[in-house]
C-alpha cells in the first residue's frame, strides 16, 4: 500500500470557513507520482461546536482506519473545541480529536492537540507505532481528556511528549504489549495509568511496559496501576524507571479497588494478577502523605513488587511522607520513604524491551 503522507502547518487558517482559491500542490510538497497519497491541510484546524455534532457513534473527529505505513507530521495545532462537552452528564459522547485503528507502520510527530472533547489520541490495535514531539493540552479540571489512550496494540514507542491534561497522561489499556514510554513531561493530569482492567468482570491483559526519565509535574497520580474488583486476566513485567516528582499526588500507586463512582462490589473471587513491576529511581516531592501505595487484592495478591532507590520527600516543608502496603510481596531497597509488606517471594523482575521492529524508521 502506498505510503499515506498528511502533515499539518500553521498559518492561522480556520478549518471549514476561509476564501477559496487554487494553489499547485506541487509546491508544497505533493509527489504527484500516482503512487503516493498527500494531504497537506494548511492552518490551524477548529472543531465545529458540540451541537453541530449529531451523532455519538463515531467516537472521533479526525479518524484514520486501516491504513498501513501512515505519517502524521508537521508543527501545526488541532484545537477540538471541547469546552461543550465537558459540562455534559454523562459525556461518554464527547469524541477523541485523533483515532488511529489498525494502522500499522504508524509514525506521530509534532502535531498539537489542544482542548479535546474527550481523549486526545486514540490507538486501538495499532502495531510498530512513533509517536514523538507531541504535545496535548487540555484544562486540569476538563473530565476525560486523556492525552493517548492505548489498546489492543504492540510495540508502541512515545518519545519527548508534554501532556497537560484533565485525565490520564497515558493510559494502557487491555490487550496492549511492548510499550516503550521516555522522556515524557505530564502534568497536569493523572500521571501514566495501567489500566483500569477487569471491569465488569473482563480477562484483560497488559505485559512488557517500560517508563524513563519522565516527569510528573502536579499531576494527581504519578505512576498508576489500576484494575477493579472481580476482573481476570494479568498486568505483569512493567517498569517505571528514573521519575522526577514535582509536587505529585500518589507518586506510586497500584489499586486493585479501583472504583471512581464508588457503587463496586466487594472483594470478589478473582482479581486481575499483578506481577513483576519495578519502580526504581523516582527523585522528588509528594503533594501527599502517602507516597507509596501498593493497595492489592486479598484474593490474588501482588508478587515481586520491587521498589529501590528512591528518594520522595514531602512537598510541605517539615512534613513526612509514609507509605501503605496491603497484600503485595515486595522487595525494598535504598526507598524513602520505607515500605514494609509481605515476605519478597524473590520472582525475578525482568526490564521489558520492545520487540524487533520490522520497518525503517
Amino acid at each position: 500500500m502506498a505510503l499515506l503522507v498528511i502533515a499539518f502547518f500553521i498559518l492561522n487558517f480556520g478549518f471549514g470557513i476561509g476564501n477559496c482559491q487554487s494553489l499547485n500542490v506541487i509546491n508544497f510538497g505533493a509527489v504527484g507520482d500516482g503512487r503516493t497519497d498527500d494531504l497537506l491541510v494548511l492552518g490551524n484546524i477548529i472543531a465545529p461546536k458540540s451541537n453541530t455534532w449529531t451523532k455519538c457513534d463515531n467516537g472521533c473527529w479526525l479518524c484514520f482506519s486501516n491504513v498501513a505505513g501512515l505519517t502524521v507530521d508537521g508543527t501545526g495545532q488541532i484545537d477540538g473545541n471541547g469546552a461543550a462537552w465537558w459540562n455534559k452528564t454523562p459525556n461518554e459522547c464527547a469524541p477523541a480529536v485523533i483515532s488511529f485503528e489498525n494502522c500499522n507502520n504508524l509514525n506521530f510527530h509534532g502535531i498539537t492537540s489542544l482542548n479535546s472533547p474527550g481523549n486526545h489520541v486514540s490507538v486501538n490495535r495499532c502495531e510498530e507505532v512513533d509517536i514523538s514531539h507531541i504535545q496535548l493540552i487540555a484544562p486540569k479540571d476538563s473530565p476525560n481528556t486523556d492525552g493517548i489512550d492505548i489498546s489492543s496494540s504492540t510495540a508502541l514507542r512515545i518519545s519527548d511528549c508534554f501532556f497537560g491534561t484533565g485525565d490520564d497522561c497515558i493510559a494502557i489499556n487491555g490487550g496492549s504489549s511492548h510499550i516503550n514510554i521516555t522522556r515524557l513531561t505530564c502534568g497536569p493530569g493523572h500521571g501514566i495509568s495501567v489500566g483500569s482492567l477487569g471491569k465488569n468482570g473482563k480477562n484483560e491483559t497488559v505485559e512488557w511496559v517500560q517508563v524513563e526519565n519522565s516527569i510528573f509535574n502536579g499531576t494527581q497520580n504519578g505512576a498508576r496501576i489500576k484494575t477493579w474488583v472481580g476482573g481476570a486476566g494479568f498486568a505483569r513485567d512493567i517498569s517505571f524507571v528514573g521519575v522526577q516528582l514535582i509536587n505529585a499526588e500518589n507518586p506510586i500507586i497500584i489499586d486493585q479497588h479501583y472504583c471512581p463512582h464508588q457503587t463496586c462490589q466487594p472483594e470478589a473471587k478473582t482479581a486481575v494478577k499483578i506481577s513483576n513491576v519495578r519502580f526504581s529511581g523516582f527523585k522528588g516531592t509528594s503533594a501527599t502523605e502517602v507516597a507509596i501505595k501498593l493497595d492489592c487484592s486479598s484474593i490474588v495478591p501482588c508478587t515481586g513488587i520491587t521498589l529501590s532507590n528512591n528518594m520522595i520527600t514531602s512537598s510541605t516543608p517539615g512534613k513526612k511522607v509514609k507509605a501503605e502496603c496491603h497484600n503485595a510481596h515486595v522487595s525494598s531497597n535504598l526507598t524513602t520513604p520505607s515500605v514494609t509488606c509481605l515476605t519478597p517471594n524473590h520472582i525475578s523482575v525482568i526490564t521489558p524491551k520492545l520487540k524487533e521492529s520490522t520497518y525503517e524508521q
